[in-house]
């Protein structure tokens, strides 16, 4: 059971992730799976691929040995097809498009020794590995470049060739230096592949897929037949991939339990339907963006409710009252709510005032601040923004509403102030800034203006 730490957006500090290790051991989680993307360490001519927030080599040394210590299993992440790479004018010219930094040009040299230059770097940083993750999901616009389409011209050529060989050669760049290791694969390229395809590419014996799915009501005959199909096509094990948190919307600020759990149950169905020599773990993968480009979803701290029931359903084989009552004696919490979003959601665990003040702010910023522009008949009637331009202000009228307003701004400047000092505590200053940009700006600028045009008029 992999927890995904998925970190190109609202990186935790190295210290908040080592004190939630011991908790995540306690729910069930067996390993993580960490997707650095910008956050790794690089050095020499990769290092300009280091956001500001990047871990240093010591965190991310003294991070790996606390997760050994807790008996929890390290499989890096290297998300290929690179977006945070191909985004860099200096590696640009590696885009399979030009104009896309989607997918790596598999037929230049250089895009192979650059996925090994990474390779080395992070397998440098990690002992004991047993897995590796590559990812080649998603890798859209792969065989729209010009060298792609001349390759597709020759006889035999398909666009399910040129991916099937793109991952054979980034896998075999991992075999032939690190023979121990195995490449796990995201499966969605593999999926619709005719099973001849698959088994004649030599995939099979060099990776292990990963199939994913974070809808609430998977097809669960689907998956186990998908299962059968990669079987017979040569792959020996496989992986299954749910989700936890980031699946539900892409801004979303609050994490619905009762979805991720849905999914981990679906998932133990497709799993007592499938031979046990066959399944080798579960990821529950808890993205932080959609992709390289999009806006934050759920904090990490926002959603470790939702993680400790789906680590505690795939633990127990289930979901019950006692699960229940051990995550909340685990979290701290006496009210875990599962169908909807938790209104009071104090708690013990690294960051729950985070979860706390997030909910505030997503339950009330907002339908308050509009509670008294759009709604008070004062402020609609008597100050609309046709009389704030214009100043055109009746005096009387502002003392219905001005101490309100000013009471509602002063209320939410400190619960922001209280939002900040407990981000401040486990997240990187550019992460606080988006998340606030997005999430608080829009509402109190708006509350804030109105104030400062009530002191003016």
């Amino acid at each position: 059971r992999l927890v995904h730490l998925d970190l190109k957006g609202a990186a935790p500090c190295a210290q908040y992730l080592e004190q939630v290790l011991p908790l995540l051991r306690a729910l069930g989680a067996t390993g993580l799976l960490l997707e650095y993307e910008d956050t790794f360490p690089y050095t020499g001519p990769l290092e300009l691929l280091q956001a500001p927030h990047a871990y240093s080599p010591a965190e991310l040394r003294a991070l790996l040995s606390r997760a050994r210590a807790q008996g929890l299993d390290v499989v890096p992440l290297l998300p290929f097809p690179l977006q945070f790479v191909l985004k860099h004018r200096e590696f640009a010219h590696l885009r399979e498009v030009k104009a896309l930094p989607n997918a790596l040009n598999p037929h230049k040299e250089e895009s192979l020794a650059l996925v090994k230059a990474m390779i080395d770097q992070v397998m440098a940083l990690h002992q004991d590995l047993q897995w590796f993750h590559i990812g080649c999901d998603e890798v859209y616009y792969l065989g729209e470049g010009e060298e792609s389409k001349h390759w597709l011209q020759q006889q035999g050529n398909t666009p399910e060739k040129l991916c099937l060989s793109h991952i054979k050669a980034v896998a075999t760049c991992l075999a032939s230096s690190y023979p121990m290791v195995t490449p796990i694969v995201w499966d969605d390229m593999l999926r619709g592949m005719s099973e001849e395809t698959l088994a004649e590419s030599g995939v099979p014996q060099l990776v292990q897929p990963m199939i994913w799915d974070y809808a609430a009501d998977i097809d669960v005959e689907g998956k186990v037949q998908l299962l059968e199909k990669y079987r017979r096509c040569g792959f020996s094990k496989v992986w299954f991939a749910s989700a936890f948190k980031g699946a539900t919307g892409v801004n979303q600020a609050l994490t619905l339990i009762g979805h991720h759990l849905r999914n981990q149950l679906q998932w133990l169905q497709v799993a007592s339907r499938s031979p046990a020599d066959v399944l080798e773990g579960i990821a529950l993968t808890g993205w932080q963006r959609y992709d390289h480009f999009s806006v934050l979803c759920e904090l990490l701290p926002v959603a470790i409710p939702s993680l400790a029931v789906c680590l505690q359903a795939l633990k127990n084989g289930g979901y019950s009252e006692k699960v229940k009552e051990n995550v909340e004696k685990l979290l701290g919490m006496s009210n875990l709510e599962i169908d909807t979003f938790m209104s009071t959601s104090l708690g013990t665990f690294p960051g729950s005032n985070i979860l706390t003040l997030v909910t505030q702010v997503s339950f009330y910023l907002k339908s308050s601040v509009d509670e008294l522009l759009e709604r008070n008949r004062y402020v609609t009637g008597w100050f609309s923004p046709y009389h704030r331009k214009r100043k055109i202000i009746h005096p009387i009228i502002m003392h219905h509403f001005q101490p309100d307003a000013v009471s509602l701004l002063s209320k939410w400047n400190a619960v922001v102030q209280d939002l900040q000092a407990a981000m401040e505590q486990v997240f990187h200053r550019c992460a606080i800034e988006e998340w606030m940009e997005e999430n608080v700006h829009p509402s109190l600028q708006k509350l804030q203006q109105v104030v400062d045009d009530l002191d003016e008029a």
